[in-house]
């Protein structure tokens, strides 16, 4: 081959499909797969691998996929992105390959794993080549499970992520979905109207608003490609790149200098905002929310304390009133599970009345789904802090990392309450029919306000101070120094649980 030859298969492989496709996808606003990976990865950084996979073949540049190694703010990262405008986006058994091998070669170079998916699943006309074998589609998840906590692993979803292809974004770490054009299924809704009768559409079923409040699926609801590539970007620079690094600590900056004891309202039955309440405690300008559309009665995410990288578990009683759910317990376990993988301290935000009760959520499951969150507390050996900043009800204590899950600290405020249940309930609990049996109205007052009074004082906070429940009690104000000291001491923690290959997951 000619050196003109080779430039001129070099040009038409760089170019993608065919230009009514590009057409197609830019009256969509979507970009070209290359301009994606462009706007992502350092300038000049990308090396590409399998350029001329399947090149004998007519109108399948690369084989409808790149895959390459790039750097990421100077960091090395693998990554692959489907080309929609050849085929769109589909699979055949080169695509598989070299999907298979970039991360493959992700995990033993050590480096994140980021995935560009606008793929409409596999082609069915070649569905002997890429299907079945041991190299075949499946491989992909094997691989990719494989991956799963040893590198970090994040999806930008640009159009579909069809049929098998769906499970790539839910392998990974997060999936940020840009709105109106991202969409994840099993099945098409024509495939869903011939099977089951029911009319439907892929925004109605899969839609990228479906995933990131519904169902749980997509973690970030982008309004552009750049918005989900901007928060790749970002969730990767909290994270080291692999499981044996530590994370990445950045400048120390000074917290917003919010009141964080006039955010807390004395009352337990007002609501609050634990977002504002983290952002006021942690280094301005650093928390980053996932997961922020979906069972919102809990608050997870990545931020810096002092410059280092904390998760934070938060109940939000601005949302249900904070009461635990299967979903914000999968939410839960899930995040805490990823912050352990990946060396990142937790710090548990504690203001729950307990786990939600009925028979609608028993039905679903509420007891596996709260076993679930207890476990992966359970399970994490990061150094962890537990501070109760109003209230901690019940297994709503078990599941906060409460003190029997050793945390290396419980810490309370002021305005801290632990118990099996709160002050009216517990009173109703145990003096009903003598209440019932009251008639005077200003005498039944009186006996519940002394029966309450009672309550409190049994569990003041400074008696479980005392009784070493909790180890110290802090004002709000001296929080902030304090879980700064108790991360740092903790650094060096030796990480261990138990002797064995895994447990058996509560599901």
């Amino acid at each position: 081959m000619t050196d003109d030859a080779l430039a001129q298969a070099r040009k038409r492989v760089l170019a993608g499909g065919a230009e009514r496709y590009h057409a197609a996808n830019a009256a969509k606003g979507k970009l070209f797969a290359r301009e994606r990976i462009a706007l992502l990865v350092d300038e000049g950084s990308f090396v590409e691998d399998g350029l001329y996979a399947n090149s004998l073949a007519d109108g399948l540049p690369a084989d409808g996929v790149i895959t390459g190694i790039a750097r990421v703010d100077g960091r090395e990262v693998c990554l692959m992105a489907n080309d929609s405008t050849v085929k769109a986006g589909s699979w055949g058994a080169r695509t598989v390959e070299k999907i298979i091998r970039i991360i493959e070669r992700a995990v033993q170079y050590g480096v994140p794993m980021v995935y560009l998916v606008d793929s409409a699943g596999a082609r069915i006309t070649d569905q002997v080549d890429l299907f079945p074998g041991r190299r075949g589609a499946g491989k992909i998840f094997h691989t990719q499970v494989k991956a799963s906590g040893a590198i970090p692993q994040a999806c930008a979803l640009f159009g579909p992520s069809a049929a098998g292809g769906a499970y790539i974004p839910a392998f990974c770490d997060i999936v940020a979905m840009v709105d109106g054009n991202a969409s994840m299924y099993l099945g098409s809704d024509r495939m869903v109207e011939m099977v089951t009768g029911e009319k439907t559409t892929l925004e109605a079923m899969g839609g990228a608003r479906v995933h990131c409040a519904e169902s749980g699926v997509g973690h970030f609801l982008c309004k552009t490609e750049q918005d989900a590539l901007d928060t790749v970007r970002a969730y990767l620079s909290y994270l080291p790149s692999n499981w044996e690094q530590a994370p990445p600590a950045a400048a120390a900056k000074d917290s917003s200098g919010a009141d964080l004891g006039a955010l807390v309202p004395a009352s337990e039955r007002q609501a609050f905002d634990m977002r504002r309440y983290i952002k006021g405690l942690v280094d301005e300008g650093s928390f980053f929310e996932i997961q922020a559309l979906w069972a919102k009665e809990l608050t997870v995410g990545f931020a810096r304390l002092n410059g280092e990288v904390l998760g934070v578990v938060g109940n939000n009683s601005m949302f249900k009133g904070g009461v635990l759910f299967g979903d914000s317990a999968d939410k839960a376990s899930r995040f805490v599970q990823l912050c352990d993988a990946f060396n990142v301290p937790l710090l548990f935000l504690c203001d729950v009345p307990g786990f939600m009760v009925g028979s609608a959520v028993e039905k679903q499951g509420i007891i596996r789904h709260g076993a679930k969150m207890i476990t992966a507390i359970s399970e994490a050996t990061v150094p962890k802090i537990c501070v109760v900043v109003r209230k901690a009800y019940g297994a709503g204590l078990y599941a906060m990392a409460g003190p029997s899950f050793e945390p290396e600290a419980t810490i309370a405020l002021p305005t801290a309450k632990i118990a099996v249940m709160g002050a009216e309930a517990a009173v109703n609990a145990v003096y009903a029919n003598k209440i019932a049996a009251i008639a005077d109205d200003e005498e039944r007052a009186a006996f519940v306000a002394a029966r309450r009074a009672e309550y409190e004082q049994d569990i003041d906070i400074m008696r479980l101070a005392s009784e070493l429940v909790v180890d110290t009690v802090v004002e709000p104000g001296d929080l902030r120094d304090e879980l700064i000291r108790r991360y740092r001491a903790a650094r060096g923690k030796e990480r261990f649980f138990a002797r064995r290959r895994h447990g058996v997951t509560p599901v």
